[in-house]
């Protein structure tokens, strides 16, 4: 067996909790096999071209270390994989996923439903007794609730600051999160908008009858919004759905707004492949910055973890790297994401043992970026909101 596959920091990393910091539910529904597949990519399934998301590293991880949960044997085919999904049913399923992860916390971003899934005391549940959940809310979803009630540009600031305020005020909310990655990008004017501004495009926005937040005042209010908050915010960058242009989302498109705001709130950078060098060095240079790889890793499978967190790696400070699947929709990603993780922090950790590492700190590195990090940063320890649970799905 490889030394980098064995020894005591591979086998601690594979039984150490994690605390997931940013993830989402998953479906309450049996899916055929066009709708599994939808959910298992960023992007789309093609059936016109005759293209399976099953033909992809994700696809092939699924039938590679899903498939042996489910009672089926290794690289099943597809339609298989789906009837046995099927046949167990979404609780028992969701049930073998979540458990099988090893998680014991999860910070659950509630505004991203595309169908409905699980609430965040749900997603704990299957997860089992000891398991806890906290919420993460989404900022452009307080504000396009605020403008769906009819707001009159003149009070739009205003009411969204209520809305923010009620939202966070919520129990068990620990943090709120921005997908301005998706609706502008990331190259946005640093300074905090006028009253006059947002006032300006808030009447725009009304009079365009779009329910979407899509506009880089109203997107840069809801950033300076965050910092008046005071909790920590999540920021999307990188890799994700066809709304995003990648070019557009390199996460140093952000460096003047941190240095405004510098000193302010943690600045938690989610996933940023293939940024996610970019992200380590702001994480290395700004003190409010920190960062994961999320769910690249199991997009990219068990044989690319490892370089990817590598690269996060090089600069990155070890108390500012986090653990997180973005595991949404198919509970699969919650299984998937803490076995990449594991496997490429593990075996890299592993590798430099006695190279750059002592057997202490190797241990301490592990036990930073799958835990004590984000407890640290969202402020967690002792908490014990009505999220904790003490039953199964």
């Amino acid at each position: 067996m490889s030394p980098t596959t064995a020894g005591p920091v591979y086998e601690a990393v594979a039984r150490l909790p994690l605390v997931d910091h940013h993830c989402h539910g998953v479906v309450t529904r049996d899916p055929d096999l066009d709708a599994f597949e939808s959910l298992i990519t960023e992007g789309a399934a093609w059936p016109r071209a005759g293209v399976s998301p099953f033909d992809t590293p994700v696809g092939t991880a699924v039938r590679r270390h899903c498939a042996p949960v489910l009672g089926l044997p290794r690289h099943v085919p597809a339609a298989a994989y789906v009837a046995r999904r099927a046949e167990l049913g979404w609780r028992e399923v969701n049930r073998r996923f979540v458990t099988g992860a090893g998680t014991r916390v999860f910070c659950v971003d509630t505004g991203h439903t595309p169908e409905p899934g699980t609430t965040p005391v749900e997603l704990a549940r299957c997860a089992g007794g000891t398991a806890t959940s906290y919420e993460v809310v989404r900022l452009e979803a307080v504000a396009e609730q605020v403008m769906a009630r009819g707001t009159e540009p003149d009070a739009y600031a205003d009411a969204v600051a209520r809305a923010a305020q009620e939202a966070v005020a919520g129990d068990g909310v620990v943090a709120v999160k921005s997908v301005a990655a998706y609706r502008t990008g990331l190259r946005l004017d640093p300074d905090p908008p006028s009253a006059a501004e947002v006032r300006e495009a808030a009447r725009r926005w009304r009079a365009s009858g779009h329910r979407r937040l899509a506009d880089p005042v109203l997107v840069r209010h809801l950033l300076w919004t965050a910092v008046e908050l005071g909790l920590p915010l999540q920021l999307h960058v990188g890799f994700g759905d066809n709304d995003i242009r990648l070019h557009q989302v390199d996460p140093t498109h952000l460096t003047d707004w941190l240095h405004l705001m510098s000193g302010t709130i943690p600045v938690l950078l989610l996933h940023c492949w293939p940024y996610q060098r970019q992200a380590a060095y702001l994480a290395a240079v700004f003190e409010q910055v920190y960062l994961d790889v999320g769910l690249i890793l199991h997009h990219a499978g068990p044989p690319r973890s490892r370089a990817i967190l590598a690269e996060a790696l090089e600069v990155a400070p070890f108390r500012k790297v986090l653990y997180s699947s973005d595991a949404c929709g198919a509970a699969e990603f919650f299984l998937l994401g803490a076995l990449t993780f594991r496997e490429g922090l593990g075996g890299l950790l592993q590798e430099r043992v006695d190279d750059e590492l002592s057997l202490k700190d190797a241990l301490r590195i592990a036990a930073w970026i799958g835990h004590d990090n984000a407890r640290r940063v969202y402020g967690l320890r002792g908490r014990d909101p009505e999220h904790a649970v003490d039953r199964l799905c």
